[in-house]
Order: structure tokens, then C-alpha cells, then sequence
């Protein structure tokens, strides 16, 4: 044998090794932040050793498994755009070596399979683990709660493949297509995971653009707002007014036993938003004017622009997609990273496209847990049980893995994608992606317009005091100025 080829074989047997480390570094640390994540959520049980205790450990595990593997779909973009713009920032460069494509495309095929593995078998398997308890007539324990588990996911697996195998015989009736029904490997599972990415991405065109409209609402509850003409002494006199009159209401009506039950539930609950009320304004009385005047319209002014860059983006990107072909997201085939930016300005450019990312990606989980269907979802501290966290751990795994599309179809980055995710039959429709675009650009605008004409009415109202002309019996939240839940204000 030639010592070249001794030598070639040992270097892409270190490069394997090289890869196969640096993958598993990279998973370790998003599994540890995810159980870390799971852990603050999750419902504090006892501590007893039981046959239910072992069968949530084993949960926990596979949803933070899933977690993981969301995060690495999150990180999979920014990533690659990074190495990418390294790679051509320093192309000799000996300690950067390792970052090269096929360590890329080798990150995004691993992400892609353990998301099919997550979305299709181990997240069903957890939940039907979850609320199995073993087949009547049969000893009861940990074996026979895992064969029924098996025998759910068998008939749950035949249910999904009649199904697309139905949908697919409908929709191509050529001969070639009814041929590939009959492979599992190269067919049933490209074509499902692309149903799946479909339904992902139609869930991110629902959420993002209420997520984004509601950015503002929550950094504004958490941060101070500008005092303008407002009396702050005046308001927290009043607030603590109420709260002397609803305490001796509590403090008599506590004197007569035919008083008790509902009522006093609903004085203290109405205390209990007087306190609140009171501490927001004291918060704010107490906040420094930097915080006030400055913090405040610096963040609102960033969450605009960049909701305005993004609209501006696909707005863009329409044009592309009605004048040059080359602009639709069908995937890359070549393994070229790093050959050639992606991006007209260079690194400047490639940075907002990372921040615009991450930006759209909490802007769709804010609007996915802001809307009524999915407001059951929402976790709750050390309060959020099993059944709940695998419903979030579902969910975001589709969120994320649908996030790369996403913004390769409406042009944040003209990064092709890589893998199976350039796979998808959708991404060559060009309808499919038009009409994504524009959607995306009209419903985000009317959901800021909505929600800056309704913000200006209220604070001008509220600036002006003609808010308690409309609403003289009900006084409102200072964060949110919404009527508080006690529906009733004494004259004083």
C-alpha cells in the first residue's frame, strides 16, 4: 500500500474522530442547559421510589432529550452561517480547520434524524408510557406498562402510514408514485417529515406575527415606563385608600359566619390586585430616570426595528421571488461552505441575520403561549406536569425545526439549507412560498397597527384623564391599563 494513501486514510480518521467529539460536546452541553430547564418547571414529586416515579425519571429524560435537539435545530443556522463567514475571513488559518463543511453537513443530518426520531417515536413513546398502565388481566409493573406502550406506538404507526399512503396515492396517481408507496425509507419518511414542516411553518405564520405585536406588552410589563403627566403620590394615595376600605370590608364580613365562602375568596382576590396594583406604582415611583426616560424608548425602539427590518425583508424578498428564480429555497446540493458569502455586505450583514433569527424565534414562542388554544401549555414553576412539559417539548421541537425554513423562505438568509432539510417538496412550489411571504408581510403589519393605534388611544386617554370618563367605575392597571378584576372604585 502507498504511504499517501496511509496518509489520507489517517487523516479522515482523525477528521471522523475530530467530528464525532466535537458533535458530542456540543450535545452534552445543550442537554445539561435543557434538564437544568425541564428541572425548574417541573412538578416537585416525593421522593419515594415507586414504579410512577421511575416511569417519570425515564420521561424527563426524553423530554429533555427533545430539548436538546430543539436547541440544536435553533442553533443549526447561526451556526453554519458563522463557520461559514470564518472560513472566508480566514482561510489559512490552522486552528479553524476543523470547522469545515463536512463537520456542517454532518451537524445538520444529525439534527434532522434526531428530530424525526424525537417528533415520531420517542415523544409518543413518553406520553403513552406516561399514561399507560399495563393490559387488563396481566401482572402489573414497569414490563407491562412498556408493552402496551409498544403496541400504542404500533397501531398509532400503521394509523400514520394508512394515512399517508391514502394522501399520497390521491395526490400523485402516476405510476412512479404509486411505486414509491412501497418504500418506507426513501419515501414515507422524507414525504411525512415534510407534512410536518409544512404544519410547522404555518404554525410560526400564526404565531410570529402575534408573538411580535405582543413583544411590546411584555417588555412593557417589564420594564418602567415614561411618567407622562401623570401623578404618581396621587394614584398610590388613591390605591391605598381602596386597600384600607377592602380590608375593613374583609375584617367585618370575617365577624358573621353567614358571610364566609365565596365572598371573602373574592375580597381577597380583590386585595390581592390592589397590592399588585400598588407595588407597580411604587416600582415605578422608585425607578431612576435613566430607567424611565432612557431604558424604556431604547428597547421599544429596537423591537420596532427590527420588526420593520423584518417586514422590509420579505418585502424584498417577494420582489426576488417574482423576477429571479434562483431565489427560491429548494436546497443546496453542493458541499461548498465557505467558498463564497451568502451575504451582500459580509459579516455586518450575516449578524443581523442571526440576531433577526433569534429575534422571529422569541417572537414566536411568545405568540405561540399568547394564543387561547395554546394558553393551556404554558409552564408554570415548579407546577408543570409531565404531560404538560411533553406537549411543550412537541411543540417547540416543531417550532425550531420549522425555524430554518422559515427564514430561508422569507429571505432573512439566502443560506441554502443543508440536509434533509432542503428535502421538502414544498419549498419547490413556488405559489406555496409566495403566498407565504406575502402573508407573513400583511398580517404582521396589521397586528402592529393594531397594537400601536390601541396603545396610543389608551395612553393618550389616560395622559389627558378621559379614561375615567369611560371607565368611571373601574379603575385601571397602570402597566396595562386595563380595568383591575375588584369592578367597582368609591368616590372619595
Amino acid at each position: 500500500m502507498d504511504e499517501d494513501d496511509v496518509t489520507i486514510r489517517e487523516q479522515n480518521f482523525h477528521s471522523q474522530v475530530r467530528e464525532y467529539i466535537i458533535c458530542f460536546l456540543l450535545f452534552a452541553v445543550l442537554y445539561i442547559v435543557s434538564y437544568c430547564i425541564i428541572t425548574i418547571y417541573k412538578r416537585k414529586s416525593d421522593d419515594i421510589e415507586d414504579e410512577d416515579a421511575v416511569v417519570n425519571r425515564i420521561s424527563l429524560y426524553l423530554c429533555t432529550f427533545t430539548l436538546a435537539v430543539s436547541g440544536g435545530a435553533v442553533f443549526l443556522l447561526p451556526f453554519s452561517i458563522i463557520s461559514s463567514e470564518i472560513l472566508l475571513s480566514f482561510p489559512k488559518n490552522y486552528y479553524i480547520q476543523w470547522l469545515n463543511g463536512s463537520l456542517i453537513h454532518g451537524l445538520w443530518n444529525l439534527v434532522s434524524l434526531f428530530s424525526n426520531l424525537c417528533l415520531f417515536v420517542l415523544m409518543p413513546f413518553a406520553y403513552f408510557f406516561l399514561e399507560s398502565e399495563g393490559f387488563a388481566g396481566s401482572k402489573k409493573g414497569i414490563r407491562a406498562r412498556i408493552l402496551e406502550t409498544f403496541v400504542m406506538l404500533f397501531l398509532l404507526a400503521l394509523l400514520i402510514l394508512g394515512i399517508v399512503w391514502v394522501a399520497s396515492a390521491l395526490i400523485d396517481n402516476d405510476t412512479a408514485s404509486m411505486e414509491s408507496l412501497y418504500d418506507l425509507w426513501e419515501f414515507y419518511l422524507p414525504y411525512l417529515y415534510s407534512c410536518i414542516s409544512l404544519l410547522g411553518g404555518l404554525l410560526l405564520l400564526m404565531c410570529t406575527p402575534v408573538g411580535l405585536s405582543r413583544m411590546f406588552t411584555v417588555m412593557g410589563q417589564l420594564l418602567v415606563k415614561p411618567t407622562i403627566l401623570e401623578d404618581l403620590d396621587e394614584q398610590i394615595y388613591c390605591i391605598h385608600l381602596q386597600e384600607e376600605a377592602l380590608q375593613r370590608r374583609l375584617n367585618g364580613s370575617s365577624t358573621f359566619t353567614y358571610t364566609r365562602g365565596s365572598f371573602s375568596h373574592q375580597l381577597n382576590k380583590e386585595l390581592d390586585n390592589i397590592k399588585n396594583l400598588r407595588n407597580k406604582l411604587e416600582r415605578r415611583k422608585k425607578a431612576s430616570g435613566w430607567e424611565k426616560n432612557l431604558l424604556y424608548p431604547i428597547v421599544m425602539l429596537i423591537l420596532l426595528s427590527g420588526t420593520t427590518i423584518s417586514v422590509l425583508m420579505v418585502v424584498l424578498n417577494i420582489l426576488y421571488l417574482l423576477v429571479d428564480e434562483t431565489a427560491m429555497p429548494k436546497g443546496s446540493t453542493d458541499r461548498g461552505i465557505g467558498n463564497a458569502s451568502l451575504s451582500t455586505f459580509g459579516v455586518a450583514q450575516a449578524a443581523l441575520e442571526i440576531i433577526l433569527m433569534f429575534y422571529l424565534l422569541v417572537s414566536s414562542v411568545v405568540g405561540f403561549y399568547s394564543l387561547r388554544v395554546f394558553e393551556v401549555l404554558t409552564p408554570r414553576k415548579d407546577d408543570t406536569t409531565m404531560t404538560t412539559i411533553i406537549g411543550c417539548c412537541v411543540s417547540i421541537l416543531v417550532l425550531s425545526s420549522a425555524l430554518p425554513v422559515m427564514s430561508r423562505t422569507l429571505g432573512i438568509t439566502r443560506f441554502d439549507l443543508l440536509g434533509d432539510f432542503g428535502r421538502f417538496n414544498w419549498l419547490g412550489n413556488f405559489y406555496i412560498v409566495l403566498s407565504y411571504n406575502m402573508l407573513f408581510a400583511v398580517v404582521t403589519t396589521l397586528c402592529l397597527v393594531r397594537k400601536f393605534t390601541s396603545a396610543v388611544r389608551e395612553e393618550l386617554l389616560k395622559a389627558l384623564g378621559l379614561d375615567k370618563l369611560q371607565l368611571s367605575n373601574s379603575p385601571t392597571d397602570p402597566e396595562s391599563g386595563k380595568p383591575t378584576a375588584n369592578g367597582h372604585q368609591k368616590t372619595l
